[in-house]
């Protein structure tokens, strides 16, 4: 019986292990890619500040953030992106 449990409390462990392993190698949340994008073009006054999407992301895009705090992904090869980029500002990482 009590083979079992440490052999149980084993495996649990080794499963938790696996995935604290797994999400640090990654480097990247869900939340650094896009996979839908704002296909109409927004206004530079909504626009606080932007961030790069991660490489391993599949697009090569954009994470607005915009007032209210709300987010929005943008390709960066849309030409209205493109016309205004040098007019952005990046955001500033956070402070931990």
């Amino acid at each position: 019986m009590k083979l079992i449990t440490v052999a149980l409390v084993c495996l649990l462990l080794a499963g938790m292990w696996t995935q604290a392993v797994d999400s640090k190698s990654m480097h990247v949340s869900s939340s650094n890619c896009c996979y839908k994008f704002m296909n109409k073009s927004i206004s530079l006054k909504n626009i606080q500040c932007y961030k790069n999407t991660s490489s391993t992301c599949p697009y090569d895009a954009l994470i607005l953030k915009l007032k209210k705090g709300r987010e929005s992904c943008v390709l960066k090869t849309v030409k209205w992106v493109q016309d205004n980029f040098s007019k952005m500002k990046l955001c500033l990482p956070k402070r931990v």
